[in-house]
C-alpha cells in the first residue's frame, strides 16, 4: 500500500485525501488546526461553487450539505450611473444551468478532518522544513495544499505565469442574516463600480444556517480600501453598510435589518494573486508536490478559490491512480501540474483580467448582454467553466463576432 501525507486541511487537500483512501491508499493529513478550532474560529472565504465542482463532491461522496444549502440560480451584473445619483448603467441577471452553492468551511472542513480521522491518520502540527523532512521520509508522496504560512512560500514564484508583484484589492467579507432576497430567483449580484471596487453577494449556508455572504473588493488606496481600522464585528458591519448607502443604493435597501450570523462571520486582509512552480526541492533533495493555493492563488472577484482546488484535486487523483507503483519523480510532478494548468491558466487570465480597467470590447459586451439574453447566458454559466469564456472574452476581434452572432440568434428566434 503507498503512502502519501498531504499538508494542508482545506478544500483541495481534504477532498484528495478522502478519494485517495476510497482507492485503498494510506493517507496522512497534517493540518495546524484541530476540527474544533475550525467550528470555533473566524471564516476563511466566501467559497461559491457551481456546478462542475459540485459534481466532482457528488463524485467523491463528499456533498453532505447539498440538500440542507441555499441554492445560487444566477448571476447578476450592475453598474451604477456615473453621473446619474442612485441610477443604473448596466443592469441584466442571467440563470446559470445549473445552481452553484456555497458552504462555510467551518462547517465543511471539520466533518472531512473527522472521516479522515477515521480512515487514515490526522496529525495537528505545524510544518516546516524539518517536518516536510520527515513526511518525505516516511511516505512515497508529499503534497502540500496549504493556502497559507512560511511553508508554502518556499514554492518559487513563477514570475511568467503571475501578472501581479501585489494585491490587487482590499479584501473583506461578511456573513449576515436578513438580507432581503432578490425577485426571481437567488443569484450571486455583482456590482461593479469603476475606480472604486467590487461588491458581490450570494446565498450561502453557515454555522447558524442559511446566510448571505458580502465580498468587498476595494481598488487598493481607494474609498472601499478602508478595512485597517475597523476592530470590532460590529464596526465591520458597520462599515459594510456604509459602503453600499455611499455607492449602491438599491444593495443597500437590501440591508435594512442587516445582523451578523456570529461575531466571527468577518474577515478583511489583502493578498497578491500568484502561480508558483508547482515542486519544492528539499534540503535533502526529496521533493514535495504543490496543490490547490499552495501553487494558484486567485483573487476572489471571479469566486474561482474552492472550484479550482476540487478541479486540481480531481486531477491530482487521477494522475496518482493513474501512476500504480511508479516513482513520484520531479517529471511526473511537472506533468501533473501542467495537466491541471492546461485549466487553471484560462481562470487566471479571466480573473486578472476583472483586476484591470476593462477594455472597450468587454464594456460592449456586458453592456449588450442586458439586451441579449443569450450573452448574458454565456457569461453567467462561464463562472462554471471559465475555458468557455475564450477566446472571445480576451480578443476584441473574437468578441466582435461572438455579440454579432448571438444578437442575430436572438432576432432570428424573435421574428
Amino acid at each position: 500500500m503507498r503512502k502519501i501525507a498531504i499538508v494542508g486541511g482545506g478544500q483541495a487537500g481534504l477532498s484528495l485525501a478522502l478519494a485517495l483512501l476510497d482507492e485503498g491508499y494510506e493517507v496522512s493529513v497534517v493540518t495546524n488546526r484541530t476540527p474544533d478550532d475550525i467550528r470555533a474560529g473566524r471564516v476563511m472565504s466566501s467559497q461559491c461553487m457551481f456546478d462542475a465542482a459540485l459534481q466532482i463532491e457528488r463524485d467523491l461522496g463528499l456533498n453532505h450539505w447539498e440538500k440542507d444549502c441555499p441554492p445560487v440560480e444566477g448571476i447578476g451584473l450592475t453598474v451604477p450611473h456615473p453621473e446619474e445619483q442612485g441610477a443604473k448603467l448596466i443592469d441584466w441577471s442571467a440563470r446559470l444551468d445549473r445552481y452553484a452553492q456555497s458552504v462555510d468551511y467551518r462547517v465543511k472542513m471539520p466533518v472531512w478532518m473527522q472521516e479522515v480521522e477515521q480512515r487514515g491518520k490526522l496529525v495537528i502540527e505545524e510544518v516546516g522544513v524539518a517536518e516536510l523532512e520527515k513526511l518525505a521520509e516516511d511516505n512515497d508522496l508529499v503534497i502540500l495544499a496549504a493556502g497559507k504560512g512560511e511553508v508554502v512560500r518556499l514554492f518559487e514564484r513563477d514570475a511568467p505565469r503571475s501578472a501581479f508583484h501585489k494585491p490587487m484589492r482590499a479584501l473583506a467579507l461578511t456573513y449576515v442574516k436578513g438580507l432581503e432576497p432578490v425577485p426571481d430567483y437567488s443569484r450571486v449580484a455583482f456590482n461593479l463600480i469603476p475606480g472604486v471596487g467590487e461588491y458581490f453577494v450570494f446565498p450561502s449556508l453557515t454555522t447558524t444556517g442559511p446566510c448571505d455572504i458580502m465580498v468587498f473588493e476595494g481598488v487598493p488606496g481607494g474609498p472601499m480600501d478602508c478595512w485597517g481600522d475597523v476592530k470590532t464585528p460590529q464596526a465591520h458591519l458597520a462599515q459594510s453598510k456604509r459602503i453600499l448607502d455611499t455607492y449602491l443604493p438599491w444593495e443597500a435597501a437590501r440591508a435594512r435589518h442587516l445582523d451578523l450570523t456570529d461575531p466571527n462571520g468577518i474577515l478583511a486582509g489583502t493578498f497578491a494573486p500568484t502561480v508558483r512552480k508547482p515542486v519544492l526541492t528539499l534540503p535533502s533533495g526529496k521533493l514535495v508536490l504543490g496543490l490547490g493555493d499552495a501553487v494558484v492563488v486567485h483573487d476572489p472577484i471571479t469566486g474561482q478559490g474552492s472550484n479550482s482546488a476540487a478541479k486540481a484535486c480531481r486531477v491530482y487523483l487521477e494522475a496518482i491512480v493513474h501512476r500504480s507503483d511508479q516513482p513520484f519523480s520531479r517529471e511526473w510532478m511537472e506533468q501533473t501540474f501542467e495537466q491541471y494548468w492546461d485549466y487553471a491558466r484560462w481562470v487566471v487570465s479571466w480573473t486578472n483580467s476583472l483586476l484591470c480597467p476593462p477594455p472597450p470590447h468587454i464594456l460592449k459586451l456586458l453592456g449588450t448582454a442586458g439586451q441579449c439574453p443569450p450573452l448574458a447566458s454565456a457569461i453567467a454559466n462561464g463562472f462554471d467553466h471559465p475555458p468557455a469564456l475564450f477566446p472571445w472574452w480576451q480578443d476584441a476581434q473574437a468578441c466582435e463576432k461572438f455579440v454579432s452572432s448571438n444578437l442575430s440568434a436572438m432576432a432570428m428566434a424573435t421574428a
